[in-house]
């Protein structure tokens, strides 16, 4: 004759204690709740099905009360009378309502979330309104592991037919980002973005103007003095080819940035790019401009104020229409020509090492393990690189011989 079980009440189950192994106490038609040696209370229902012995969890209590455990244990067996599993049930159950976390638009938000902290709040933004806008209402809901090319590829052709052929490229980029992170975090196989090459109309990449020939910088270098314009925009064109920050980095620098002491510029991660701080040297040539200016703008939080109020930084047009109405066309040079110029004399004509320079372009350089450098490596070479560029620049304005660019001969 079968031991008789004796029905679980809740005072039996708040006065189990734990010991040095598990506690097995039974209710009765395969429910039983068992007691860790840590003192955690386990719901278990323990049946056979297809000759094999199964064990199905409930959750814990109190979370799951009594009742609620029985009635589990109730549904479990109704299931096991029309010869259903109910462990194969819940495995299903489970990857059911794992898909439907998994859509793109879940997975997109996802890694916008984990990754926008290394973004400016405007190019965060933007990011996300394209998705939002061009990409979500149609594949959003979408199982992301489901999504094969040929469906994206007619998102993208819906952003191409207005005639938006670069946005449909940068979209099929960022739609790239979301997968290969789908695939590094296990909720995607593959990514079909990638399978899209050459599948958009080509785009012609426009450059961004720049005078990179020495005897042309020597000659906008006299243009810039001569300059009839605001001191303050003047004062900005002297200073951006001996910084070569870019032109927004330029025009929000503040006072309280600027160290004539240790004759350093330090921009805080916020205001830059790639979100890392960055340290520009000053060279004598641009303190004593910045001295000068400070004179005039000095009162300002901004080193370059606008013209109308010194409460807010000068315009982010003003070195582009200064460079126009100076005469140098849109296709000639540009208010981020001065970092080309920068970049392509100090490897081609100076000779400076490419890593430095790429330091001080506030790019991303790596040493030999992967890892960021700070802000302040090679300082000293690049303190040092500053003042001859600046001395170079002095020389390019009088009219002095220029060293020649680098032939394939040396």
């Amino acid at each position: 004759m079968p031991k008789r079980i004796i029905p679980l009440s809740d005072m039996k189950i708040q006065k189990a204690k734990s010991k040095d192994k598990n506690v097995t106490l039974f209710d009765g038609g395969g429910l039983f709740l068992m007691v860790t040696p840590t003192g955690g209370k386990l719901w278990r229902f323990k049946y056979r099905y297809d000759g094999k012995q199964k064990l199905l969890a409930f959750g814990t209590y109190p979370e799951i009360s009594l009742l609620d455990a029985r009635k589990r244990r109730d549904e479990a067996r109704s299931q096991l009378a029309h010869d259903i599993d109910p462990g194969a049930v819940r495995k299903a159950q489970k990857q059911a309502n794992t898909e439907a976390t998994e859509t793109f638009e879940i997975i997109a938000r996802e890694w916008h979330e984990r990754f926008k902290s290394n973004w400016t709040t405007e190019y965060a933004s933007k990011i996300m309104s394209r998705l939002e806008g061009d990409v979500f209402p149609y594949i959003g809901a979408r199982p992301i592991k489901e999504i094969k090319a040929p469906e994206l590829l007619t998102v993208l052709r819906r952003v191409e037919a207005r005639g938006t052929f670069e946005l449909a490229h940068r979209i099929r980029t960022i739609c790239g980002q979301v997968f290969r992170y789908a695939v590094a975090t296990g909720q995607a196989e593959r990514d079909p973005a990638a399978d899209l090459r050459g599948a958009l109309t080509p785009v012609q990449t426009i450059n961004r103007a720049a005078i990179t020939e020495p005897k042309k910088v020597g000659e906008l270098l006299r243009a810039i003095d001569g300059y009839q314009g605001s001191f303050i925009v003047k004062c900005a064109l002297k200073l951006a080819p001996l910084f070569f920050v870019r032109p927004g980095e330029l025009r929000n620098a503040e006072w309280e940035e600027v160290s004539f002491e240790n004759a350093e510029w330090n921009i805080p991660a916020s205001k830059m790019k790639m979100k890392e701080p960055h340290l520009v040297p000053l060279s004598q040539q641009a303190i004593d401009i910045l001295k000068e200016l400070k004179e005039y703008t000095g009162a300002s939080r901004y080193v370059f104020p606008s013209g109308r109020t010194f409460d807010r930084p000068m315009s982010d047009n003003a070195i582009l229409a200064a460079l126009r109405r100076m005469g140098y066309a849109k296709d000639e040079m540009s208010g981020h020509g001065f970092r080309a110029m920068a970049r392509t004399i100090l490897d081609e004509v100076l000779q400076v090492r490419p890593d430095f320079i790429e330091h001080q372009l506030a790019h991303a350089v790596r040493d030999p393990n992967g890892r960021a450098y700070n802000r302040t490596a090679h300082l000293v070479e690049r303190r040092k690189m500053m003042q001859t560029w600046a001395d170079y620049l002095d020389g390019l304005k009088v009219g002095a011989k220029v060293i020649p660019f680098k032939t394939a001969k040396g």
